[in-house]
């Protein structure tokens, strides 16, 4: 399949050239980045060097000119709607890894995200690329809305929950933790390697734009903190919600999880915490749980590489599910140890 990538450039970008380099199907003809154009790819991220000794960074909108079977969109949030309407009206399957078309609401945009969306009559031909969740209604999608890597991390630890009703669906506490990689490649103050560096933040507070993402998937009201530690990459949540029996233990919720991830092959459901560095490298997310009958709360976790299976690993899953091929081609199972 003949494949471009705008946005080629940033973290969820290369991450994408990176995965797409060991994919059977994924012949990337194409690879954009406005602000490194006329760079070949081996000179901006040395890593892909072998991969790609001559591929050249060009100007977004030259993904217009070529041929190409499906692209990847991999801009910052609010930049998509430039691109997917165009893609779309030439016949080309759109894979967006930015947020433009995962919320069904078109008002929850200018309220979380500060702007009225350019193309709202998409938003209901989107399909949700959460594949543990979603894999029926991705079979054929011709516009793939790439969950982002905190709702992911979320949705597959509280969601078996929630969809069985198990825990209410009022006032659920997500506290999360995420390498400085899901923040982008543009620099801030906050992530200063003399601010970053032994230090851990909580940002976003009450109004994180990944909140009524995780409200929509899960059908629920939450209080969602993210918090920024100092590693490059990896996620790590605890969620809680109040169980709705006394007579629910931790034994029944891992034989929830493992019941239902027993087919998905890139869930992993322990018995003890998940860590942060367990995923990384790999489109593995870990998941477990503990009911503490004392107080009457459920702790839902999980962890996963906020670039693979938080983003281009996971576009590229769903895209494996949108064409029928196998899931797990060309996505790696197996980690980095240590």
């Amino acid at each position: 399949m003949r494949v471009g990538v705008v946005g080629a450039t940033g973290y969820a970008g290369t991450e994408l050239l990176r995965l797409a380099a060991s994919h059977p199907d994924l012949d990337v003809i194409v690879a954009t980045g406005s602000s490194n154009a006329g760079k070949r790819v081996a000179d901006h991220a040395p890593a892909l060097a072998g991969a790609y000794p001559t591929l050249m960074v060009e100007a977004s909108e030259r993904i217009f000119e070529r041929d190409l079977d499906v692209v990847f969109v991999a801009l910052p949030h609010g930049e998509s709607q430039a691109f997917v309407p165009q893609l779309l009206a030439r016949g080309t399957q759109v894979v967006d890894l930015g947020a433009d078309f995962r919320l069904k609401n078109a008002d929850d945009y200018p309220r979380w995200y500060g702007h009225e969306h350019q193309a709202k009559d998409l938003l209901a031909s989107s399909v949700y690329g959460l594949v543990e969740r979603h894999r029926d209604e991705l079979r054929g999608a011709t516009l793939i809305a790439v969950p982002g890597c905190y709702p992911t991390a979320s949705a597959l630890a509280l969601g078996p929950f929630c969809d069985e009703g198990l825990i209410g669906r009022e006032n659920i506490v997500i506290n999360a933790l995420s390498g400085a990689s899901g923040a982008g490649r543009a620099t801030s103050e906050r992530l200063h390697f003399s601010r970053l560096v032994g230090n851990a933040e909580a940002y976003g507070l009450l109004t994180h734009r990944h909140t009524p993402e995780i409200q929509q998937e899960l059908g629920a009201t939450l209080l969602f903190t993210p918090h920024l530690v100092p590693v490059s990459r990896g996620m790590l949540v605890s969620a809680y919600g109040r169980v709705t029996s006394s007579a629910w233990t931790t034994a029944d919720a891992l034989s929830l999880l493992r019941a239902r991830y027993a087919s998905d092959p890139f869930v992993v459901v322990t018995d003890d915490a998940p860590t942060l560095k367990d995923p990384l490298g790999s489109n593995l997310c870990f998941v477990s749980a503990r009911v503490d009958e004392r107080t009457g709360w459920l702790l839902a976790m999980s962890s996963l590489d906020n670039l693979t299976k938080g983003a281009a690993g996971q576009a590229v899953q769903a895209w494996n599910v949108a064409t029928g091929r196998d899931e797990t081609l060309g996505l790696p199972l197996v980690g980095l140890t240590p």
